[in-house]
């Protein structure tokens, strides 16, 4: 007779960790259920006046800019870990040549307020922004805070207060706005199905971009 491997105790369990900070993108988990439990790793806060972006070599937060306007983002906003804006992610815009070679874009709402970045945060997906910039896919994906009760009811993105959806979209039409600039386009705003079907894009392109990547974390 074969001998059942017993389970660790849960105190084991509890003591497994990384030996070493893991890079926020390579190496954290894209999710618990992907894609419609996801991770974000926060890079910029409603406070922020500063863009802060991840160092791709270093995976640190580093400066990347002022905010270009006098607009504050209106949600946490960074990416999901372990994926990649590639050519399945340009091949679902039809305006687009290819992804914009970037992790994928997350926005994330939270009731109470949030104001670190550099954090891990467990997200519900509800939709998502088609955006082209310059020729390459830009999407940007809306989640609220899972495990959060006030927005349970908060299924999809046809079901967010208007408001909160209007101050998105303003956002992102304006954020890179310039006095004698034509502002950004919005080509769709999406549901919840769509903005995991984006998710799930990013994924395999991540996959085929960085296959050792996977197989290292795997061990």
């Amino acid at each position: 007779m074969k001998r059942r491997k017993s389970k660790p105790p849960a105190a084991l369990e509890s003591r497994s960790f990384h030996p070493w900070r893991p890079h926020p993108w390579h190496g954290i988990s894209t999710g618990k259920k992907p894609p419609s439990l996801v991770n974000a790793y926060i890079e910029i806060t409603p406070i922020d006046g500063i863009k802060y972006e991840i160092d791709k070599q270093t995976g640190y937060l580093k400066v990347d800019r002022p905010q270009l306007s006098s607009a504050l983002p209106p949600a946490l906003y960074g990416f999901i870990p372990r994926t990649y804006c590639g050519k399945k992610v340009g091949a679902l815009s039809g305006k687009a040549k290819r992804g914009d070679g970037d992790p994928l874009d997350i926005c994330v709402l939270s009731e109470r307020p949030i104001t670190r970045s550099e954090v891990l945060v467990p997200v519900r997906v509800i939709g998502g922004f088609r955006m082209v910039d310059r020729g390459e896919a830009d999407d940007k994906i809306i989640a609220v805070l899972d495990n959060d009760p006030y927005w349970t009811s908060v299924k999809d993105l046809s079901k967010l207060p208007r408001v909160l959806s209007q101050r998105l979209e303003h956002y992102f039409l304006t954020y890179k706005l310039m006095p004698g600039q034509s502002p950004a386009q919005i080509d769709e705003k999406y549901g919840r199905r769509s903005a995991e079907a984006v998710i799930r894009a990013a994924m395999e392109d991540y996959q085929e971009t960085f296959p050792l990547s996977l197989s290292n974390l795997a061990q």
